[in-house]
């Protein structure tokens, strides 16, 4: 109950229609999926990509002919009177805020210590100075990333945030230093394009910042950019090789989590999608794997099933802006080995970037 004259501050809003009820329904459904994963828990039987309204019992049935789920959360709500992204598209994920856990000042191994990685996984790469730069080397696999999504870090006394959403593939990294100041991330538990909305824990009220977007959606960061720092995502093995001296994300997290477990495995081998995302193109599968490029006025997605058919380095050019790019064929993986100064660039799945940047260039290898 809410005392008299308190105000209620809707954290989110989803309402969909009987047409759409079982598109609400399997989202339901995965916000079970992703739930139990959150609690350490495998997904109930028959709940997964392919999950369907109608192996579910009367209960769940018997409310398919309107999907509407409004939440309100004292003392805890994010303000989305002032969103700027629309508030009716975005989506509960399942977990709770902070249901997955961001780390903060996490414990790393020396790369002779980090005995539960295999040379075929993928980690997030940085160095201080930049990846461009070679100085000092840390790594974030993705199997603790699926768990946590947020890693707020620091390079030296440089503030970062390691971000990774799952659902989108999508890895950027952030300086945490803000117009607001220095900011912790956590996750918020709400999607806005298939994509993770994270927080800035401290804020006063806490805004809602998208990950592909790189900008805060609400509250006092609404509109406000995040600087976005050099960033690779390849595999141990080519990391480790090229930055012997690396540091590597302990699995010590103080969270109880199987990291040697995928709870994504179904998902990323089926064409579905776990939520809504728009626009769509058909330009290049849903999923498919893309470095984004892009300037203040320009963007370029590179598939990385295109640049495999290329001689593997490329001199590419932006609105101006020079960089190349070398992809490893063993590692399937691209990076970014020079760029001029006001290049960004991050990695997703294909539907992930357009959605955002609808208006990017598709990189064709023979063009």
């Amino acid at each position: 109950m809410r005392a008299s004259g308190e105000k209620a501050v809707p954290c989110f809003l989803v309402s969909r229609n009987g047409r759409n009820a079982g598109k609400a329904a399997r989202r339901l459904a995965w916000g079970v999926v992703l739930a139990a994963m959150v609690a350490g828990c495998p997904p109930p039987d028959g709940v997964g990509a392919e999950a369907s309204p109608a192996a579910w019992g009367p209960e769940h049935r018997e409310k398919r002919s309107v999907f509407r789920q409004v939440q309100y959360q004292r003392g805890a709500a994010f303000d989305l009177r002032a969103s700027i992204i629309p508030v009716g598209e975005i989506f509960s994920g399942g977990p709770p805020k902070d249901g997955i856990p961001a780390l903060t000042s996490p414990t790393m191994l020396s790369a002779e210590e980090a005995k539960y990685l295999k040379p075929t996984d993928r980690v997030v790469g940085i160095v201080s100075g930049g990846v461009i730069s070679g100085g000092r080397a840390r790594a974030y696999p993705l199997k603790i990333l699926n768990q946590h999504e947020v890693v707020n870090d620091r390079l030296g006394k440089l503030p970062v945030a390691v971000t990774y959403c799952p659902l989108c593939d999508s890895v950027v990294v952030f300086d945490r230093r803000t117009e607001q100041g220095e900011r912790e991330f956590g996750v918020s538990g709400l999607l806005y394009n298939s994509n993770v909305l994270m927080y800035d824990r401290g804020g006063r009220p806490q805004s809602l910042w998208s990950q592909v977007m790189t900008r805060g959606v609400s509250g006092p960061a609404a509109g406000r950019s995040l600087k976005t720092l050099p960033v690779e995502l390849t595999t141990w093995q080519d990391w480790r090789g090229r930055h012997p001296q690396t540091v590597v994300l302990s699995p010590q997290t103080g969270h109880r989590r199987n990291y040697q477990a995928n709870p994504y495995r179904r998902y990323f081998a089926s064409r579905s999608l776990m939520f809504p995302a728009r626009p769509i193109s058909k330009v290049l599968p849903t999923k498919s794997e893309v470095l984004g490029i892009w300037t203040g006025r320009g963007a370029r997605a590179y598939p990385l099933v295109a640049l495999a058919k290329t001689d593997h380095t490329l001199q590419e050019e932006i609105d101006g802006l020079k960089f190349t790019l070398q992809y490893n064929p063993r590692a399937k993986s691209v990076r970014v080995v020079r760029a001029d100064e006001g290049l960004q660039w991050m990695y997703s799945f294909w539907f992930a970037w357009y959605a955002f940047h609808p208006q990017t260039e598709v990189f064709r290898a023979g063009r």
